[in-house]
Protein backbone atom coordinates (compact mmCIF):
# COMPACT_ATOMS: atom_id res chain seq x y z
CA UNK A 1 0.00 0.00 0.00
CA UNK A 2 0.98 3.60 -0.64
CA UNK A 3 1.79 6.12 1.70
CA UNK A 4 -1.23 7.90 1.04
CA UNK A 5 -3.31 4.48 2.22
CA UNK A 6 -5.61 4.13 4.78
CA UNK A 7 -5.88 0.76 6.89
CA UNK A 8 -9.16 0.09 9.32
CA UNK A 9 -9.19 -2.89 11.60
CA UNK A 10 -12.24 -3.74 13.23
CA UNK A 11 -13.94 -6.33 14.92
CA UNK A 12 -16.62 -8.24 13.18
CA UNK A 13 -19.54 -7.32 14.59
CA UNK A 14 -22.79 -5.32 13.17
CA UNK A 15 -21.91 -2.50 15.11
CA UNK A 16 -18.68 -1.61 13.71
CA UNK A 17 -20.32 -1.48 9.99
CA UNK A 18 -21.30 2.40 10.65
CA UNK A 19 -17.18 2.97 11.72
CA UNK A 20 -16.54 1.15 8.40
CA UNK A 21 -18.63 3.39 6.10
CA UNK A 22 -17.37 6.62 7.88
CA UNK A 23 -13.89 5.72 7.38
CA UNK A 24 -14.26 4.77 3.63
CA UNK A 25 -16.18 7.79 3.22
CA UNK A 26 -14.30 10.11 4.75
CA UNK A 27 -11.61 8.65 3.05
CA UNK A 28 -13.49 9.50 -0.93
CA UNK A 29 -14.15 12.61 0.68
CA UNK A 30 -10.45 13.64 1.08
CA UNK A 31 -9.70 12.18 -2.20
CA UNK A 32 -12.33 14.83 -4.61
CA UNK A 33 -14.96 12.75 -4.63
CA UNK A 34 -18.98 13.81 -5.18
CA UNK A 35 -21.48 12.60 -2.67
CA UNK A 36 -22.77 10.63 -4.95
CA UNK A 37 -19.99 8.17 -5.40
CA UNK A 38 -18.96 8.23 -1.83
CA UNK A 39 -22.51 6.84 -1.27
CA UNK A 40 -22.21 3.83 -3.61
CA UNK A 41 -18.49 3.44 -1.73
CA UNK A 42 -20.28 3.34 1.63
CA UNK A 43 -23.05 0.96 0.39
CA UNK A 44 -20.71 -1.78 -1.30
CA UNK A 45 -18.00 -1.41 1.83
CA UNK A 46 -21.27 -2.43 3.89
CA UNK A 47 -22.43 -5.20 1.81
CA UNK A 48 -18.28 -6.81 1.55
CA UNK A 49 -18.25 -6.44 5.50
CA UNK A 50 -21.79 -7.39 6.57
CA UNK A 51 -20.84 -10.99 4.61
CA UNK A 52 -17.97 -10.99 6.91
CA UNK A 53 -19.88 -10.12 9.74
CA UNK A 54 -22.79 -13.47 8.95
CA UNK A 55 -20.35 -15.88 7.66
CA UNK A 56 -16.68 -15.49 8.02
CA UNK A 57 -16.31 -16.66 12.09
CA UNK A 58 -17.92 -18.90 14.14
CA UNK A 59 -20.93 -17.60 15.78
CA UNK A 60 -19.67 -15.93 19.18
CA UNK A 61 -16.44 -15.47 18.43
CA UNK A 62 -15.96 -12.66 15.98
CA UNK A 63 -12.80 -12.22 14.28
CA UNK A 64 -11.10 -9.33 12.72
CA UNK A 65 -11.95 -7.40 8.94
CA UNK A 66 -9.46 -5.47 7.38
CA UNK A 67 -10.61 -2.19 5.57
CA UNK A 68 -7.53 -0.96 3.63
CA UNK A 69 -8.27 2.35 0.99
CA UNK A 70 -5.76 3.86 -1.66
CA UNK A 71 -6.05 6.47 -4.05
CA UNK A 72 -4.47 5.38 -6.96
CA UNK A 73 -3.15 7.54 -10.18
CA UNK A 74 -6.43 6.10 -12.07
CA UNK A 75 -9.15 5.03 -9.14
CA UNK A 76 -9.85 4.85 -5.55
CA UNK A 77 -9.36 1.28 -4.66
CA UNK A 78 -10.76 0.24 -0.96
CA UNK A 79 -10.26 -4.19 -0.31
CA UNK A 80 -12.25 -5.58 2.39
CA UNK A 81 -10.49 -8.59 4.18
CA UNK A 82 -11.50 -11.16 6.83
CA UNK A 83 -9.63 -14.20 7.97
CA UNK A 84 -12.14 -16.61 8.27
CA UNK A 85 -14.39 -19.28 6.50
CA UNK A 86 -14.89 -17.57 3.02
CA UNK A 87 -17.42 -15.22 1.12
CA UNK A 88 -21.18 -16.21 1.03
CA UNK A 89 -23.48 -14.39 -1.65
CA UNK A 90 -26.40 -13.86 -0.15
CA UNK A 91 -30.13 -13.40 -2.14
CA UNK A 92 -31.94 -10.68 -0.71
CA UNK A 93 -34.31 -10.69 2.15
CA UNK A 94 -37.00 -8.39 2.20
CA UNK A 95 -37.54 -8.50 5.83
CA UNK A 96 -33.71 -7.85 7.05
CA UNK A 97 -33.00 -4.26 7.70
CA UNK A 98 -29.57 -4.67 6.63
CA UNK A 99 -28.11 -4.06 3.26
CA UNK A 100 -27.95 -8.00 2.75
CA UNK A 101 -28.49 -7.83 -1.46
CA UNK A 102 -25.36 -9.59 -3.08
CA UNK A 103 -22.85 -9.12 -5.26
CA UNK A 104 -25.09 -7.85 -8.14
CA UNK A 105 -25.04 -4.52 -5.73
CA UNK A 106 -21.67 -4.23 -5.84
CA UNK A 107 -21.41 -4.91 -9.03
CA UNK A 108 -23.53 -2.24 -10.26
CA UNK A 109 -22.18 0.35 -8.06
CA UNK A 110 -18.38 0.05 -8.30
CA UNK A 111 -16.10 0.65 -11.70
CA UNK A 112 -15.04 -2.58 -11.09
CA UNK A 113 -14.43 -5.33 -8.03
CA UNK A 114 -13.03 -9.05 -7.88
CA UNK A 115 -13.23 -11.55 -5.09
CA UNK A 116 -10.60 -13.84 -3.97
CA UNK A 117 -9.01 -15.99 -1.06
CA UNK A 118 -6.93 -13.85 1.18
CA UNK A 119 -3.23 -14.72 2.00
CA UNK A 120 -3.07 -17.21 4.26
CA UNK A 121 -6.88 -17.66 4.29
CA UNK A 122 -10.11 -15.74 4.53
CA UNK A 123 -11.37 -13.63 1.87
CA UNK A 124 -10.54 -10.52 0.17
CA UNK A 125 -13.23 -8.25 -1.77
CA UNK A 126 -11.36 -5.44 -3.81
CA UNK A 127 -14.05 -2.73 -4.86
CA UNK A 128 -12.62 0.38 -7.33
CA UNK A 129 -14.01 3.82 -7.94
CA UNK A 130 -12.82 5.82 -11.33
CA UNK A 131 -11.72 9.38 -11.02
CA UNK A 132 -14.27 10.06 -13.18
CA UNK A 133 -16.70 9.97 -10.52
CA UNK A 134 -14.82 12.90 -8.79
CA UNK A 135 -16.27 15.84 -8.04
CA UNK A 136 -13.42 17.79 -9.81
CA UNK A 137 -11.58 15.22 -11.81
CA UNK A 138 -8.43 15.35 -9.87
CA UNK A 139 -6.22 12.76 -9.40
CA UNK A 140 -3.97 12.30 -6.22
CA UNK A 141 -0.39 12.55 -6.98
CA UNK A 142 2.37 -8.59 2.20
CA UNK A 143 -0.49 -9.26 4.51
CA UNK A 144 -0.86 -7.02 7.93
CA UNK A 145 -1.63 -9.69 11.16
CA UNK A 146 -4.62 -8.16 12.34
CA UNK A 147 -4.35 -8.56 15.92
CA UNK A 148 -7.32 -9.40 18.07
CA UNK A 149 -9.36 -6.79 19.74
CA UNK A 150 -12.38 -5.19 19.80
CA UNK A 151 -11.96 -1.77 19.27
CA UNK A 152 -11.03 -0.15 16.21
CA UNK A 153 -7.02 0.61 14.90
CA UNK A 154 -6.53 2.60 11.63
CA UNK A 155 -3.11 3.90 10.07
CA UNK A 156 -3.16 7.23 7.60
CA UNK A 157 -0.75 9.78 6.89
CA UNK A 158 -1.45 13.19 8.85
CA UNK A 159 -2.73 15.68 6.84
CA UNK A 160 -5.93 17.38 4.95
CA UNK A 161 -6.79 13.78 3.71
CA UNK A 162 -6.92 11.97 7.33
CA UNK A 163 -8.86 15.35 8.69
CA UNK A 164 -12.34 13.72 6.99
CA UNK A 165 -11.38 10.24 8.10
CA UNK A 166 -10.52 10.69 11.18
CA UNK A 167 -13.34 13.46 12.61
CA UNK A 168 -15.94 10.72 10.73
CA UNK A 169 -14.50 7.77 12.20
CA UNK A 170 -14.28 9.06 16.12
CA UNK A 171 -17.36 10.63 15.74
CA UNK A 172 -19.17 7.77 15.00
CA UNK A 173 -18.09 6.48 18.05
CA UNK A 174 -18.80 9.14 20.29
CA UNK A 175 -22.32 9.11 18.70
CA UNK A 176 -21.95 4.94 19.59
CA UNK A 177 -21.13 5.78 23.21
CA UNK A 178 -23.85 8.33 23.42
CA UNK A 179 -21.99 11.62 23.89
CA UNK A 180 -23.90 14.84 23.92
CA UNK A 181 -23.74 16.99 20.68
CA UNK A 182 -20.79 19.44 23.28
CA UNK A 183 -19.09 16.32 23.91
CA UNK A 184 -19.08 14.92 20.23
CA UNK A 185 -17.66 18.82 19.19
CA UNK A 186 -14.63 18.00 21.66
CA UNK A 187 -13.97 14.70 19.99
CA UNK A 188 -13.63 16.35 16.70
CA UNK A 189 -10.95 18.67 18.09
CA UNK A 190 -8.93 15.50 19.02
CA UNK A 191 -9.17 14.23 15.11
CA UNK A 192 -7.87 17.88 14.14
CA UNK A 193 -5.28 17.46 16.14
CA UNK A 194 -3.74 14.82 14.80
CA UNK A 195 -4.85 15.39 11.36
CA UNK A 196 -2.86 18.77 11.72
CA UNK A 197 0.17 17.64 12.82
CA UNK A 198 3.28 17.06 9.99
CA UNK A 199 4.18 13.19 9.33
CA UNK A 200 7.62 13.88 11.19
CA UNK A 201 5.69 13.65 14.71
CA UNK A 202 5.25 9.74 13.49
CA UNK A 203 7.53 7.58 13.76
CA UNK A 204 6.84 5.92 10.10
CA UNK A 205 5.58 9.50 8.93
CA UNK A 206 1.75 8.16 9.37
CA UNK A 207 -0.69 8.36 12.28
CA UNK A 208 -1.42 5.20 14.41
CA UNK A 209 -4.39 5.28 16.45
CA UNK A 210 -6.49 2.25 18.11
CA UNK A 211 -9.83 3.83 19.92
CA UNK A 212 -11.62 1.28 22.50
CA UNK A 213 -15.13 2.11 23.06
CA UNK A 214 -16.24 0.26 25.80
CA UNK A 215 -18.59 1.15 28.67
CA UNK A 216 -19.46 4.22 27.13
CA UNK A 217 -16.13 6.16 26.80
CA UNK A 218 -13.25 6.70 24.07
CA UNK A 219 -9.86 5.55 24.98
CA UNK A 220 -8.08 6.94 22.37
CA UNK A 221 -3.89 5.87 21.78
CA UNK A 222 -1.84 7.81 19.58
CA UNK A 223 1.76 6.80 18.52
CA UNK A 224 4.53 5.49 18.21
CA UNK A 225 5.56 9.10 18.14
CA UNK A 226 8.63 10.99 18.17
CA UNK A 227 9.70 12.17 21.48
CA UNK A 228 8.28 15.69 22.53
CA UNK A 229 5.44 14.63 19.73
CA UNK A 230 2.62 14.24 22.36
CA UNK A 231 2.92 17.61 23.90
CA UNK A 232 3.25 19.09 20.68
CA UNK A 233 -0.25 17.50 19.96
CA UNK A 234 -1.36 18.74 23.07
CA UNK A 235 -0.42 22.47 22.24
CA UNK A 236 -2.23 22.23 19.03
CA UNK A 237 -5.70 22.15 20.80
CA UNK A 238 -5.47 25.33 23.39
CA UNK A 239 -8.35 26.88 22.54
CA UNK A 240 -9.32 30.36 23.73
CA UNK A 241 -10.83 31.14 26.93
CA UNK A 242 -8.50 28.27 28.78
CA UNK A 243 -9.88 25.42 27.25
CA UNK A 244 -7.19 22.48 26.20
CA UNK A 245 -7.48 18.80 25.15
CA UNK A 246 -5.89 17.80 28.83
CA UNK A 247 -9.00 19.74 30.09
CA UNK A 248 -11.65 18.68 27.54
CA UNK A 249 -10.43 14.90 28.02
CA UNK A 250 -10.85 12.43 31.54
CA UNK A 251 -7.49 11.73 31.03
CA UNK A 252 -4.53 12.15 29.32
CA UNK A 253 -1.25 10.07 29.43
CA UNK A 254 2.59 10.31 27.56
CA UNK A 255 4.42 7.48 27.88
CA UNK A 256 7.47 5.78 26.23
CA UNK A 257 7.19 1.93 25.03
CA UNK A 258 9.95 0.49 24.82
CA UNK A 259 8.42 -3.17 24.87
CA UNK A 260 5.79 -2.25 21.74
CA UNK A 261 7.77 -3.19 18.33
CA UNK A 262 10.07 0.08 17.44
CA UNK A 263 9.53 1.35 21.20
CA UNK A 264 8.59 5.54 20.47
CA UNK A 265 6.39 7.92 22.36
CA UNK A 266 2.58 7.30 23.24
CA UNK A 267 -0.34 9.59 24.22
CA UNK A 268 -3.58 8.08 25.19
CA UNK A 269 -6.40 10.55 25.54
CA UNK A 270 -9.52 9.30 27.82
CA UNK A 271 -13.07 11.03 27.08
CA UNK A 272 -16.18 10.67 28.84
CA UNK A 273 -19.77 11.75 27.76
Amino acid sequence: MSGGGLRLTVAALPENLAVVRQAVAGFAEGAGFDEGAISDLKTIATEACMNAVVHAYPEGEPGPIEVRAEARREDLEVVVRDMGTGFQPRPMDPGEDSLRIGLPLIAALSDGFEISGGPGGGTEVKMRLDYERAANGDRPEERIEAPDTVGTMMTIPPGELARPVLSRVIGALAARADFSIDRLSDTVLLSDAVSSHDPSDFQDGTAQITILDSEGTLDVLIGPLVKGASQRILEGVELPGGNSLRKLASEVEISERPDEEGGGEFLRVVIEP
